[in-house]
């Protein structure tokens, strides 16, 4: 009888180390060091709403994100963010709005084809998230805006063996400061920004969920 004791719990031993071993390979423990991360375009949007005519929000996005952001756990000071959006990926689903937005009433993508940040610090709010500040270009007009970030979450590999981690950053602009002071009757003027990215350790960003 305790030979056979001794053998089931050495099994139940074996099972446990297995099931440990398999949630080890999925999720990864809080990196310790700056880490490099892509942002994964096929799962990252930079959603907009702005006041119609006062009485009702438009809400719409930009389809095409790309970026990179240095990370480092514990040290909010070395991360580092660099994000470019793609004007012309505007999707309000009306396509005589687009183009009004796409043209020189508002965006100018012609002329200024991309939306970029480049943070210039980050640091913790004192809630457990994090602030960015740094440098928004639109329309060719550059202003410094902080962004209220959560997250980022604790990286989880894909079946492929690829880091993840997700986060979301908000702000409010006036896109008057802009050089977009068109139309202000009809449009409001300040615009709310939600950033919902997914990124990719650059180790394995080539093997990008589709």
């Amino acid at each position: 009888m305790r030979k056979l004791g001794r053998l089931r719990y050495d099994q139940a031993m074996l099972r446990a180390s297995f099931a440990l071993a398999f949630c080890a390979g999925l999720v990864v423990p809080t990196l310790t060091r700056a880490e490099a991360w892509k942002i994964d375009p096929n799962h990252t949007s930079a959603q907009f709403s702005v006041r119609h005519m006062g009485i009702s929000t438009v809400r719409g996005a930009f389809t095409k994100v790309s970026g990179t952001v240095d990370y480092t756990p514990g040290e909010p000071s070395k991360t580092s963010i660099d994000v470019t959006i793609d004007a012309s990926s505007v999707d309000t689903r009306v396509e005589m709005r687009d183009k009004d937005i796409k043209s020189p009433h508002f965006l100018d993508v012609e002329k200024y084809p991309t939306i970029t940040f480049k943070s210039t610090k980050v640091e913790p709010d004192g809630q457990g998230k994090l602030k960015a500040t740094g440098d928004l270009t639109i329309h060719g007009v550059t202003k410094q805006v902080t962004l209220d970030i959560d997250g980022p979450t604790e990286a989880v590999k894909d079946p492929r063996g690829n880091l993840h981690m997700g986060a979301s950053a908000t702000t409010k602009i006036d896109r008057t400061n802009f050089g977009m002071d068109q139309m202000a009757a009809m449009v409001g003027t300040e615009v709310s920004i939600t950033i919902d990215a997914e990124l990719i350790g650059t180790s394995g960003a080539s093997g990008a969920n589709k």
